[in-house]
This record gives C-alpha cells, sequence and structure tokens, in this order.
C-alpha cells in the first residue's frame, strides 16, 4: 500500500489552537449570524455556493480529487454551481474571523474543532442535528461529537477526515536492550518498562522514549481517565491520578530514562530523535511511516507498529476536520447536500487513497483498503490499526488548550519533571494558571 504525502498544512489544521482566541477576540456582537434554515430551505438543492477548503490545492492528487468530486455533484444535482476557495494556512484564522464578523463565510467551510468552537459558541453555524438528524448514525461516533459545544445543544459541523496515531518502535533497540521486539506496549506501564530497558541499555546513546510535552502531555492524562475540564470549562485536570502520572514522569527523567535535554523540547525534537535511532519509540500517524522511509532507510527497516495506547475504558486521540455551513448561507440546502456528496463513503474512501487520511464514515472505513494488511507492510498494518482504533477514538484536546494555555501548563510540568516543585504543586498551580487565562470559573 502507497499512500501519497500532502503537505504539511493537512495535518497542522488539526493541530493548531491559536486560532481560537482570534476569533473570540474578533467580537460577534450585534452581527447577524442567520437563522436557522427551514425545511424548505434545505431540500432546494439549486444554484451557486462557496466551498472554502484550508490549503489543500497544493497536492496535485488531492486538488484533482476535489475538482473531480465538485464535477461529479454539479451533475448529480442539475442547477447546483461550486465555487472552490483554497485558503492558504497562514493568515487563516484572519479571514475566517473577519469572514464571520462580516456575515459572508462561504456557504461550507473547512475547519476543525479548534478553529469553530468559537464561532459554534456565538451560534454562527447551521446545528446538523437539527437539519438533518439522521445523518450522525452515519459517522464515527467520537469524530462526531468533536462539533459539539459543551453546555450546548446540538452538532455544528460534520467530520470529513481524520487522522489518529499508531505507536511505532524501532526493533533494532528493542533487541539490543534484550526485548523482544514482537511484544509491543500495551499499556502504559509496559510502555514505560520498555523505555526504561532501552535506556539503560543505550546507556546515554540512545533511549527508549522522548516525553514530548507539548504533545503528548494533555492527552496522556485523558487516554488515563483524568477529565480536563468540565461543561462550564473550568480546568480539572489536579486529580490524585495526575498526580501519579506527573511523579512517575518525573522520576522517568531523573532517572535517565529521558534524554537530559528533552524537557523543553518540541515534537519535532522528538521525530528527529526517532529518525536517527537515538529514541526507541514514537507515537505518530500512520503518514509518518513514509518520512521515515525517505530520511532514515535503515530506520525505517527496523520500525514496527502497534495500537495507540490507552487505559482500559479510556478512549484513544485522534484529530478532526470538519465541514461547516454558517446560517447565513443563502443557499443552505445546496451546502448541505454537498456537505453530505462530499463525506459520503464513496468520496471519502477516494480521498483517503490520495492523501494520509482516514474517513470519517463508518461504511468507507469497511472497505480492503483500511482492514487488508495481507502485503505485510508496516504501513498496511498502521493504516489498519489506525482505522481500527478510531471505534475508541475521540478530539482528546479541548479547544481552550490553546498555545497560551498550553505554554503555562508545561512551563510547572517541567518544574515538577526537574524536580523543582512537587506534582501537586505542579498541576495545582497549572490548573489555577489555565484557569485564569481561559477564565473558568467565573
Amino acid at each position: 500500500m502507497t499512500l501519497n504525502r500532502t503537505r504539511r498544512t493537512l495535518l497542522a489544521g488539526a493541530t493548531a489552537t491559536g486560532l481560537a482566541l482570534a476569533l473570540v477576540g474578533c467580537g460577534l456582537e450585534g452581527v447577524d449570524t442567520g437563522s436557522e434554515a427551514s425545511a424548505d430551505e434545505l431540500s432546494t438543492v439549486e444554484g451557486e455556493i462557496t466551498f472554502a477548503t484550508l490549503e489543500l490545492s497544493s497536492n496535485p492528487d488531492l486538488a484533482a480529487y476535489i475538482e473531480d468530486t465538485i464535477a461529479a455533484f454539479e451533475e448529480e444535482y442539475p442547477g447546483t454551481e461550486v465555487e472552490w476557495i483554497d485558503v492558504p494556512f497562514a493568515g487563516a484564522q484572519e479571514k475566517f474571523a473577519a469572514d464571520a464578523a462580516a456575515g459572508n463565510l462561504p456557504d461550507v467551510v473547512n475547519m476543525n474543532p479548534n478553529f469553530a468552537q468559537p464561532l459554534e459558541r456565538e451560534g454562527v453555524f447551521l446545528d446538523i442535528d437539527q437539519a438533518d438528524p439522521e445523518l450522525a448514525a452515519e459517522y464515527v461516533e467520537g469524530a462526531w461529537k468533536g462539533f459539539q459545544v459543551p453546555g450546548m445543544e446540538g452538532t455544528f459541523g460534520v467530520p470529513w477526515y481524520l487522522t489518529s496515531e499508531v505507536t511505532m518502535y524501532n526493533a533494532a533497540l528493542y533487541e539490543a536492550a534484550g526485548l523482544d521486539p514482537d511484544d509491543a506496549p500495551e499499556t502504559f506501564a509496559e510502555l514505560y518498562e520498555d523505555a526504561r530497558a532501552i535506556s539503560e541499555a543505550g546507556a546515554g546513546e540512545f533511549y527508549g522514549l522522548h516525553p514530548a510535552l507539548e504533545n503528548r502531555f494533555l492527552t496522556d492524562l485523558a487516554k488515563i481517565g483524568v477529565p480536563l475540564i468540565d461543561e462550564d470549562l473550568v480546568w480539572t485536570f489536579n486529580t490524585p491520578d495526575a498526580v501519579e502520572y506527573v511523579e512517575g514522569l518525573a522520576e522517568m527523567y531523573q532517572s535517565g530514562v529521558f534524554p537530559a535535554d528533552s524537557l523543553t523540547q518540541t515534537l519535532n525534537d522528538a521525530k528527529e530523535g526517532y529518525q536517527a535511532g537515538n529514541v526507541a519509540m514514537f507515537p505518530s500517524g500512520p503518514n509518518f511511516l513514509n518520512g521515515i522511509e525517505q530520511n532514515a532507510p535503515e530506520v525505517f527497516a527496523n520500525t514496527r507498529v502497534a495500537p495507540q495506547i490507552a487505559a482500559e475504558g479510556e478512549p484513544v486521540n485522534m484529530s478532526v476536520m470538519g465541514l461547516l455551513i454558517p446560517k447565513t448561507s443563502e443557499n443552505p440546502g445546496t451546502a448541505l447536500a454537498f456537505t453530505k456528496f462530499i463525506t459520503n463513503a464513496e468520496n471519502q474512501l477516494a480521498f483517503s487513497q490520495v492523501a494520509p487520511v482516514l474517513p470519517s464514515v463508518t461504511a468507507a472505513l469497511e472497505d480492503p483498503f483500511f482492514q487488508d494488511d495481507s502485503d505485510g507492510t508496516e504501513l498496511s498494518k498502521a493504516v489498519k490499526l489506525s482505522a481500527e482504533g478510531l471505534t475508541r477514538a475521540e478530539n482528546l484536546t479541548p479547544v481552550q488548550y490553546d498555545d497560551q494555555v498550553k505554554n503555562a501548563v508545561l512551563a510547572k510540568i517541567q518544574l515538577a519533571l526537574a524536580g523543582d516543585l512537587t506534582a501537586q504543586e505542579a498541576l495545582d498551580q497549572a490548573v489555577e494558571e489555565a484557569n485564569a487565562i481561559t477564565g473558568g470559573g467565573e
């Protein structure tokens, strides 16, 4: 199986959080956000609509797919016309904020939950649950929930494409530590046990795991069942389970399980460490295998994959991109019909064959493309494992966890790992600062 890689923006859109504050700050007070469409309006499929995506045209195969899908829609629905607008990722936040304030968002807008939720709270988008009550049953449940807002009724977007990670590990480093490379870790306890054994064997030359705090700290808390934020948007992750987890991280850092310089390093540093053969395990989406193959063929030859790790009964993480319809659309029926068309099983399967993403429609996930790993490649296995994990996957990062909150939280956690604060002190201070930033509890 071969997956063509898109530029970084396809996945960057699923992780960027800085837009949330920009949208909150744009101010929609006094702006007419429109009203829910009537049944007659929703059943009328005719006229022109605009369809905005986030920098997808840079991949020629993906651009051709979108153009072909638009042409197929217009053929199926005579009298319709879809204008595709591909928005550069840089500056997209300002554009969407300005469009919303002006009441002229495109008829179908490609956003992730972080982009969308501040506008959803302002009542900008069509409630899909109300517009088509039966539609939710066709989609991955956790992805559908990605466009719901705590404390509000309704779902304000249709999930389009997803990504979900697997656990990648270097079999050669497992063998160097005397571990069985066919016995991949299935729990956090096994992950950290393996990491300790590999780091001890490496004696400073290689390590079992990089903590990658900026990317994994909060989601790993969610994966062990720690409640992150409540419906009143009060941060709540200073629980006894979280204290035990941070104490474990601190012990591993101080005993050399993690690289000494990893405390303030970024996700890119963790990626580079894995590709350099200096780190044995790295959770990532299947698309990362393509990069390893190109940049580090020897490491790629030794890479194995296993399921994403989470505590029993707890969700795994995924990133979600969706399509939203502003209530100001002059042709909401056409916009809804197009949204359902481009996200149906056939079209999402075609999308996944030209980009390293997973479909949000459950019927598409049943296709052999996501289920057949008989070619024996780690890529096919990774795609299958990633797809199988969607049954328990959710978008675990709260929208409110933007860069400002993340930096405040991680500054405290870094102090705990360095031994300058206790785990309880670090988590209490992190929660206090996060609530001060986001207004939780006010």
